[in-house]
């Protein structure tokens, strides 16, 4: 089991910066450095959408290209929790973000179906 909770968004000006933290809980013998976690977002109307995966140890992300160079996903295993960088923000970035895992994700994946564990979200604002 794993539970996840998201914190960090808020309203910024386009062009401005925001850091997400997601705080990971995990139980049944597995710990959060054993997880590959992801961003995904979704704005009002659209489908979600994914934005940034990580691995275990961090090597090479996975990046949506509408954020590629301006969005930065990291991990502190020793403090649980994933981050989600995002510099040069757009009003196209506007949407509720989520981080999410999976029980058997061993590869960097943008199919959110994969994914059984999510969090309740937290909006993201940008304005014009």
């Amino acid at each position: 089991q794993v539970q996840l909770v998201e914190s960090g968004g808020g309203l910024v000006q386009a062009g401005g910066s925001l850091r997400l933290s997601c705080a990971c809980a995990a139980s049944g013998g597995r710990t959060f450095s054993s997880y590959y976690m992801a961003w995904f977002r979704q704005a009002p109307g659209k489908e979600r959408e994914f934005v940034a995966a990580i691995s275990w140890t961090g090597d090479v992300p996975l990046y949506a290209d509408s954020v590629k160079g301006r969005f930065t996903i990291s991990r502190d295993n020793a403090k649980n929790t994933v981050y989600l960088q995002m510099n040069s923000l757009k009003p196209d970035d506007t949407a509720v973000y989520y981080c999410a895992t999976g029980r058997t994700i061993a590869t960097l994946t943008a199919e959110p179906a994969k994914y059984d564990y999510w969090g309740q979200g937290t909006q993201v604002t940008v304005s014009s």
